[in-house]
């Protein structure tokens, strides 16, 4: 029999390979739906090109390559109890070739016993593909996160009986009053600054020269202390390591882990965030688990939370579904022979997997009575893992790749830009989102205006805390924090700021100055004022509240703020109205350019000797201690508009150098009579620092939309970074861009984090475009996206989204009836346009 096996493995021989150096094998799911060895019918690893499938899709690959030899994996999983009541899971694998068409296995112990031709080549080919890594390692290794190993002194640690208890709050440094980066010596519990470790936080080395001076191997950073375990690391060993014993280690210092507020696979938070956590997860309340089509998990990766509410929200509507689920077959089909690199596949695997049903099926009574009789565990679906998705998806992104915690508000502009790159010339469903922004910017000193368009998908809220209701409970609660904390006191009960909605919106609307506006109208710089308004309201409105600023570290910090986001939305008010009669228009015109001190002697200067200025203005702002000078030209290029808006103007100039110096108004010569000392200058004459366009670009970003962030917010990189993230790219702006840009052309549209631009848009040419679509601006909320913790680098995200008129809870892989579903403390909010309008 053996001989006959070995007879018809011959023919095939050429088509068998031994996985090479940076060959991936995918040996633990199928590349079109979420099938593993643990699967039913286990799972089929091509022996020729390394792609895994399950039982009903290994036949596709079949016809479509002609590779008949597959190696076909089956995982069992037992569970064993011990006297102690603990339960230890361990995998007994089946492994066979399997010949296709006609299903000829050849179980692998077996193969020893084929001709000595086959058998050798055949059994070095089955060894390297078994014992070949992750297909995912090489990504993993170059998001920098390294896998820990257990430390050597974990198990022999020595700890004193010095009578040490760690408070719970108001740490610092006891050689020094440092109050972040702190560390607990598992030794003898001092509590230590550190300066050493990879996250970058700043410190004076005190816990390291502890080291020294004592010997005491393992410290743990206090701040990042969960039921899950913490960051640990040892001096003597110089890397990060684990400690299978922390618990007991720590409650020798009075430390109770499980008492720890939880961040699931994430960073800790502070106490004050406790409620938020317990009221966003609904964790004090017994939620009930739903299953079935729609109700699927996700299996959480390590920070891969704001991927999965983000596509959990995706895919609960229509357009989605039907572009990726509703083709499946079609998508599927006419796949690239390496399906796991296709975004179309993935996306429609990923949406099959989250609507089908298939991996969200409730236990059988009978089975979970016969299980505990058996003492036999029968795995239940718990999600599907996005493990595959999110490696193709943030493929080349220098953040997404990584394994560290990010902002779903970014991710999402991420992943629209990525089906926008790939939906050219099938449905574009992140078409829902689109809509046209028109911005009206006025020169307070002439009242003349330019109104422009431009293309964007959410809109960003902003948050004014001076509007909250609640203000004189919160200077009280701040007075006792800062007291508790210098006496090292337990903080108070935390108070949480209550902004009304109506106020985020009001301040939408409000007029914001224009920093470094320089008016055409003037030929000077001026103070200018922009509003922006709807052009078209889209099919759906994504609504994220800026709850996050940056501190002086550059970490960005988020408000704990609650806001009343209501469920109906009416934005008609805010439709654009275009130039309205008496509005002057700006002239077209682009700023002179800087002339040379050692040029500008043939540049022709008329000055005003005595422009108009509202002097009761000007004394009202020099009686606040500014320079009469200032305080003129603040009132001047406000165009007399009063003591508050000079004093806005005021605040952003006063760092300038000449922001003291008499009021002079140069008015340049016209520009229809051109003169060779004053050229006509060009968009590419102000090209900005190539040192600020290399910051950017090493984040990742393209070099002509880096250009074009630095030239729209004048050369400032802070806010060239925030219009690059909400600012989003079009499809075909990108690639014609990207053909003019000094840089390589690139292979992969994955390459790119934020890939959005803003640019102004012709009327005639895009509000007619099918790609922006426009209706009535009335909304209802049908889903949610929050953010527990203190900044987008750390927390936990959860969604929630109102299904067949209840709201569902998805919280990594639990999917449950929401019971209180927190609107007041969500981050990004998404509404449908009602039918009824």
């Amino acid at each position: 029999m053996a001989t006959d096996l070995g007879e018809l493995l011959v023919p095939y021989m050429p088509t068998i390979r031994v996985p090479r150096s940076g060959d991936r094998v995918y040996k633990s799911e199928c590349a079109f739906s979420y099938d593993s060895p643990e699967s039913e019918g286990g799972l089929y690893v091509c022996m020729n090109t390394f792609l895994g499938f399950g039982r009903e899709h290994v036949e596709r690959h079949y016809r479509k390559t002609g590779q008949s030899v597959y190696m076909h994996l089956k995982r069992h999983v037992k569970e064993v109890r011990q006297m102690a009541g603990l339960a230890f899971l361990f995998g007994l694998d089946e492994a066979k070739l399997v010949i296709f068409p006609d299903h000829y296995e050849i179980p692998l112990p077996n193969i020893e016993e084929l001709p000595a031709l086959v058998s050798e080549s055949v059994t070095i080919a089955c060894d390297a593909v078994l014992n070949a890594g992750s297909a995912y390692k090489k990504q993993e290794s170059d998001s920098w996160e390294e896998e820990l190993q257990v430390s050597k002194h974990a198990r022999s640690l020595r700890q004193q009986e010095n009578g040490v208890r760690i408070p719970p709050s108001g740490w610092k440094c006891a050689k020094c009053e440092m109050r972040e980066n702190l560390w607990l010596n598992l030794t003898d519990g001092s509590v230590l600054c550190g300066k050493w470790f990879f996250d970058g936080s700043g410190g004076n080395g005190h816990a390291l020269e502890h080291y020294r001076e004592t010997k005491f191997p393992l410290a743990v950073k206090l701040d990042t202390i969960t039921p899950d375990g913490a960051d640990i690391y040892s001096f003597d060993e110089e890397e990060a390591v684990l400690d299978p014993h922390i618990s007991e280690h720590l409650t020798h210092f009075g430390i109770d882990m499980l008492k720890m507020q939880r961040d699931v696979h994430c960073r800790t938070l502070p106490n004050s965030r406790a409620s938020e956590w317990e009221v966003i997860q609904e964790s004090n309340l017994k939620l009930k688990a739903v299953y079935g089509s729609g109700y699927t998990g996700f299996k959480n990766l390590g920070n891969s939370c704001y991927l999965s509410t983000t596509m959990q929200v995706l895919f609960s509507i229509p357009e989605f579904q039907r572009a990726y689920v509703g083709n499946l077959q079609r998508i599927f089909d006419y796949s690239p022979l390496d399906p796991t690199q296709d975004f179309s596949t993935q996306m429609a695997k990923l949406g099959h997997g989250l609507l089908s049903g298939q991996y969200s099926k409730p236990p059988i009574k009978s089975e979970l009575i016969e299980q505990v009789m058996k003492e036999e565990y029968k795995q239940q679906h718990r999600g599907i893992s996005p493990k595959m998705f999110k490696a193709l998806v943030s493929k080349g992104h220098p953040e997404f790749s990584s394994n560290r915690q990010q902002d779903a508000h970014e991710f999402f502009l991420h992943v629209i830009s990525v089906v926008q790159r790939n939906s050219a010339g099938s449905e574009n469903p992140s078409d829902v989102f689109r809509f046209i922004v028109e911005e009206r910017v006025q020169c307070c000193q002439s009242q003349k205006v330019r109104y422009t368009q431009r293309v964007d998908y959410l809109m960003q809220l902003p948050v004014p805390m001076e509007a909250a209701t609640n203000r004189e409970e919160l200077i009280a609660y701040e007075a006792k924090r800062k007291d508790a904390e210098e006496n090292m006191r337990a903080p108070p009960e935390p108070v949480r700021a209550r902004v009304p909605f109506t106020a985020c919106l009001q301040a939408f609307t409000e007029p914001e100055n224009v920093p470094d506006f320089w008016s055409s109208a003037l030929q000077a710089k001026s103070a200018g004022v922009k509003t922006s308004r709807f052009g078209s309201f889209p099919d759906y409105m994504v609504v994220q509240l800026k709850k996050f600023t940056f501190g002086v570290d550059w970490v960005p910090k988020k408000l704990d703020v609650s806001v009343d986001v209501p469920d109906f939305l009416d934005l008609n008010r805010l439709r654009a109205t275009g130039l309205q009669a008496g509005e002057e228009e700006l002239p077209d015109l682009t700023p002179p350019i800087v002339i040379p001190e050692d040029t500008r002697g043939n540049t022709t200067f008329i000055f005003h000797g005595s422009p108009e200025i509202d002097e009761s203005s000007v004394m009202q702002l020099a009686e606040m201690g500014f320079p009469l000078e200032a305080c003129r030209k603040a009132v001047y290029y406000t165009g007399n508009m009063g003591a508050e808006m000079a004093f806005n103007w005021i605040i952003a100039h006063m760092e300038e150098p000449d922001f003291a110096e008499p009021l002079a108004i140069p008015s340049y010569m016209e520009p229809d009579l051109p003169s060779p000392s004053l050229p006509t200058a060009s968009p590419l004459d102000n090209q900005p620092p190539e040192e600020s366009i290399a910051i950017l670009t090493s984040m990742g970003f393209p070099r002509h939309h880096t250009i074009q962030a630095l030239k729209a917010t004048n050369n400032n990189l802070e806010r060239a970074l925030d219009w690059i993230f909400t600012h989003p790219e079009s499809e075909e702006e990108s690639e014609a861009m990207s053909d003019m840009a000094d840089t390589e052309p690139n292979d992969t549209s994955f390459s790119n984090a934020n890939a959005h631009s803003d640019s102004t848009l012709s009327p005639d040419q895009e509000l007619s475009s099918p790609r922006v679509r426009d209706g009535p601006g009335r909304y209802e909320l049908f889903a949610f996206i929050s953010h527990m913790g203190t900044s987008t680098m750390s927390g936990h995200y959860v969604c929630h989204i109102k299904k067949e008129g209840r709201w569902v809870i998805y919280n990594d892989h639990k999917v449950c009836l929401s019971e209180r579903p927190p609107k007041n403390l969500g981050y990004i909010y998404f509404y449908r346009r009602l039918s009824s309008c």
